[in-house]
């Protein structure tokens, strides 16, 4: 168990994580039932120590009660370093079985020292802008 002064948890608390979502109609189908989303993630090291991310985790849900997990390492093909007020930012992607989900994880650090800690991702949502059109119709 974390105690608030422990390392842990003051490394947790110095790494600030922001989202952002766009719905790509033009890779998504209302009638097969796809709904394509872009995510940029920028990830901050506010804190005293350079950190360096190894590994993610991603909970996905649709509004059908389909659930994705994802686990790997890093993100989009690396681990990045961040020495403090560094930044990383990246974009990737989700597709899911409904036009409304969300999104929520935690990243996996390490300090130079070997100390390992989790940074939550808060939940976000997901969300198509649909545009009436012909069945079958691709989402443009």
């Amino acid at each position: 168990m974390t105690t608030p002064s422990s390392p842990s948890a003051r490394l947790e608390d110095s790494i600030r994580i922001s989202v952002k979502t766009q719905f790509l109609p033009e890779e998504s189908s209302q009638d097969d039932q796809i709904y394509s989303f872009a995510y940029t993630v920028t990830i901050r090291n506010e804190g005293p120590l350079p950190v360096q991310l190894v590994a993610r985790h991603w909970l996905i849900d649709d509004a059908k009660g389909q659930r994705q997990e994802v686990r790997g390492l890093g993100v989009v093909g690396h681990q990045p370093l961040l020495r403090p007020g560094e930044s990383f930012e990246y974009t990737s992607g989700a597709r899911l079985g409904s036009p409304v989900g969300s999104m929520q994880g935690s990243y996996f650090l390490i300090t130079e020292d070997a100390h390992w800690f989790e940074a939550p991702i808060a939940i976000f949502s997901l969300q198509a802008e649909l545009q009436s059109g012909r069945p079958g119709q691709h989402l443009h």
